[in-house]
């Protein structure tokens, strides 16, 4: 019997009891149900086809990998965890940093699938001695500083490449996705940067058909007239066909600069893990490591055929509280519907598609989110600041990988940027807490309580529930 999949009818299929919840093992009706699957295709779609537009992948085969990632990640989890497996966007920086530096798209996924595997085995590390493990290795200090540097340090990406290919495009996208992040409720909400790539490339179409082609740089950076919107690769997409897959390859300084992603890939199965838990009234955290583990495994899959990351999606956490659905039979469907829109090259020609000044205006608005995203892991544990232990650190790593300070360790290798910040802030905070006086060592746990005997496989752990 495959692990994970039989569900019980909740009720009489229509929708939650009053103050119920559908559970992982439970489904409404089989129409509803596959209509919720729907619904976390859209929540996840922007996101998952956004990042391997911005990373020079192939859009068509993320979305299908993502479908098979998650299918993956719910046999693994044996059903418990509900949760959809998208295009990680903690990435899009280190795209930039490799391809600047004469990478290609498979350097690129040769150094992801390094950190699936990496990932994969900090989920067996956190199996083996239990959650709390996380939070000693890497406190919300280090968490938030290392998730913010990793936004900012994308700002030059948004501004130098993105902005200038048309900039009033750009503009309007920026102001259109923040008043539709303000101003809509519920399921708009969640989708606003879907929305707002929508509005810009829906703009761009308007613009040419108006003013005609536009004299600014273009994707390549050199400065011509040419179509915001080119759609002629549409035309000659086929409408049923496999994506482009390719191998891995392998640099060293392209996976040193990947690594330091790690951090904040383990931070979001950490928090996607627990916030399931609350909501559903049935803590996992005795299920974290393994969720970690098949994430990491999930990303190696992925990455093997030229695909990006995963990771698990908060959007679609979104679609549960909204709903109270969270059967993971509606991820069946969700993987189902993702892996047939992969499919499709021609739907993948109008991602690809997507005019520059369009994504100006969305990367400036996500890549000021995921920053900011660090200073609300702060916010939420009570980091204090004012802690040298904690201070010195962030504030150093943070410059630093804001800044893409470089590191030249010999003639032909260097840390910069993203991993010589990260390395700063954890080794930085490690140390200086060791030397610390105990006043300066009080934290806020991140979790609750340990699982009994600390361990997800009955093994000997730290500690008790």
């Amino acid at each position: 019997m495959i692990p994970g999949v039989g569900w019980k009818l909740h009720g009489d299929g229509r929708s939650p009891a009053p103050g119920a919840v559908v559970r992982p093992d439970e489904r409404l009706s089989w129409g509803r149900t596959v209509g919720l699957g729907a619904q976390h295709v859209v929540a996840m779609f922007g996101a998952t086809f956004v990042a391997p537009v911005l990373m020079g992948l192939d859009p068509n085969l993320a979305v299908m990998v993502s479908g098979l990632a998650t299918v993956f990640f719910l046999l693994v989890t044996r059903g418990v965890i509900p949760s959809y497996l998208g295009s990680s966007l903690s990435f899009v920086g280190v795209a930039a940093v490799i391809a600047k530096s004469g990478g290609d798209a498979a350097t690129l996924t040769g150094a992801l699938l390094v950190v699936g595997v990496v990932l994969m085995a900090c989920g067996l590390g956190v199996r083996a001695m239990g959650p709390r493990i996380v939070h000693r290795v890497l406190p919300p200090a280090v968490t938030g500083a290392v998730v913010m540097l990793i936004g900012f340090n994308l700002a030059p990406v948004a501004a130098g490449t993105y902005w200038p290919q048309d900039q009033w495009t750009a503009l309007a996208t920026l102001l259109f996705t923040g008043f539709a992040l303000v101003a809509l409720r519920g399921f708009g909400n969640r989708i606003a940067i879907f929305l707002g790539l929508v509005f810009g490339y829906v703009l761009s179409w308007v613009l040419d058909r108006v003013f005609g082609r536009i004299h600014s740089a273009d994707a390549a950076g050199q400065v011509t007239d040419h179509w915001r919107l080119d759609l002629s690769g549409v035309a000659q997409a086929d409408w049923i066909g496999l994506p482009t897959l390719h191998a891995p390859s392998f640099e060293l300084s392209a996976v040193l600069v990947a690594l330091p992603v790690v951090i904040a890939l383990i931070a979001e199965n950490a928090g996607h893990v627990k916030a399931v838990g609350e909501m559903t009234g049935d803590p996992l955290d005795d299920r974290m490591g393994t969720a970690i583990a098949a994430d990491g495994a999930a990303t190696v899959l992925s990455t093997a055929v030229g695909g990006p990351a995963t990771t698990t999606y908060a959007e679609n956490i979104g679609v549960m509280a909204a709903s109270r659905v969270y059967s993971t039979a509606a991820y069946w469907a969700a993987a189902g519907f993702a892996v047939l829109f992969g499919l499709c090259p021609k739907f993948g020609a109008v991602i690809a598609a997507v005019p520059g000044g369009v994504l100006g205006g969305i990367t400036v608005v996500l890549y000021g989110m995921i920053g900011l995203l660090g200073a609300k892991i702060w916010i939420e544990n009570a980091v204090d600041l004012g802690n040298p232990v904690n201070l010195v650190p962030i504030a150093a790593g943070v410059i630093i990988g804001i800044g893409d300070v470089s590191l030249e360790i010999t003639d032909s290798f260097s840390l910069s940027g993203i991993a010589l910040g990260t390395i700063i802030v954890l080794t930085g905070y490690h140390t200086l807490r060791a030397f610390a006086p105990a006043r300066m060592k009080a934290e806020k746990p991140l979790f609750d309580a340990a699982v009994p005997g600390g361990a997800e496989a009955g093994g000997p752990g730290p500690g008790t529930r």
